[in-house]
């Protein structure tokens, strides 16, 4: 992983985090935990070591970000959308959310607060499931090598995509190349850990704290504190398995908070690899299946950029500052116009001296009246700062 393509890290990936679903579980209690000594070099060079590739465990979320309880489902009335359908730009494409898109931001809201729980499974690189459980439905993302199933049981309707054989390795390079550009991934607490630990710098003390058990294992526990003084972040800690290497788990701490503000672990897990038919989705009987076709993913994932698909150089997001207390300016061009006018925006956000804003424990999103949006994990002040 380059570490020139991360240098923005710790300015997007808290606000990444917010916007994506956030699995967690506290450290266990139990008999205290003596491992050998390992400095922080050592404790890394066991996470990049790591060869686990088969794994089932339970995961369970708790997050105390600050977010407003709402039902976004419930807030975007008929009178909303009429309103947000007579402001759209003219010749624009719709802009307004229609119920399956109202209820995806209601959902990223509600795992975004209070606790969930998921089971995870992984048969390998072309071989994962992850179920979301909520208290009456569940949700399933299935990937069997060139099958992926997406279930929703509240609604029970299914959505299949096929990447023909010929095009898998076209397909999979050019996913992967996309999904490095993406600030992270959330699928497991491994891949949350490898994005904080890719761009360690010097903005970020790196200690080793007290050995540890997480679901019945013993882990060293690696811990990074930003330098930065007006950083929103106060600490993460990553729990690393003592016998395998990978992270189990992931704690973010915020400033002038005593609770975790986001927490990301397995509460249990089991090595051995899954058996086979855990990965064949057949959707039931009764389900509305959509055939979806393949993505065809830009050659901008790739970096071979063309005509229109190039960006100018207004739409480029910008980065000012470094490390922890870097922020992310993203130029009006780039910003979808209907943010301005859109009722979900109002209610995520308040209103602030030269335009609206969307303040958590961990991040800050400034939305100045020019259209433009910046975002970091520090104190809105900075943001309107930069913004002047």
């Amino acid at each position: 992983m380059s570490r020139n393509s991360l240098k923005w890290l710790p300015a997007v990936v808290v606000p990444a985090v917010v916007v994506a679903a956030v699995i967690a579980v506290p450290l266990q209690a139990g008999a205290a935990v003596d491992l050998p000594d390992k400095t922080p070099e050592q404790v890394l060079l066991l996470v990049h070591d790591s060869t686990v590739s088969t794994f089932s465990g339970t995961v369970s979320q708790s997050s105390d970000l600050g977010l407003p309880a709402l039902d976004l489902s419930a807030g975007m009335t008929k009178s909303m959308q009429k309103s947000m359908t007579e402001s759209r730009p003219e010749g624009a494409a719709s802009s307004v959310p229609e119920a399956s898109t109202i209820g995806a931001l209601s959902t990223a809201l509600d795992l975004l607060s209070g606790s969930h729980e998921f089971r995870v499974y992984a048969g390998g690189e072309s071989q994962s499931r992850v179920q979301i459980k909520d208290r009456m439905a569940e949700r399933d993302v299935v990937q069997n090598g060139s099958d992926v199933w997406l279930y929703d049981s509240s609604s029970n309707a299914a959505t299949h995509l096929s990447v023909p054989a010929d095009l898998a390795a076209t397909a999979e390079s050019k996913f992967a190349a996309l999904k490095s550009q993406l600030p992270t991934d959330l699928s497991t607490p491994a891949q949350l850990a490898e994005r904080f630990l890719s761009e360690l710098d010097p903005s970020t003390t790196v200690s080793v704290g007290t050995d540890a058990r997480v679901a019945g294992r013993s882990v060293y526990q690696l811990v990074l504190t930003p330098k930065a003084a007006d950083s929103l972040v106060a600490s993460v800690s990553i729990a690393v398995d003592s016998q395998t290497g990978l992270p189990v788990q992931v704690v973010v701490m915020a400033e002038g908070q005593s609770a975790p503000a986001l927490q990301v672990g397995f509460t249990a897990i089991d090595f051995a690899a899954p058996d086979a038919d855990r990965f064949d989705f057949v959707p039931p009987a009764n389900a509305t299946v959509t055939e979806q076709a393949l993505p065809d993913l830009p050659d901008r994932a790739t970096g071979d950029h063309t005509g229109a698909q190039r960006p100018t150089a207004a739409e480029l997001p910008r980065v000012t500052g470094s490390g922890w207390s870097s922020i992310v300016e993203v130029p009006a061009a780039a910003v979808p116009a209907e943010l301005g006018n859109n009722p979900l925006i109002d209610q995520l956000t308040n209103g602030v001296e030269g335009g609206r804003a969307l303040t958590t424990s961990l991040m800050t999103v400034f939305l100045p009246a020019d259209g433009r949006m910046f975002a970091g994990a520090v104190p809105l002040a900075q943001l309107q700062a930069a913004a002047e």
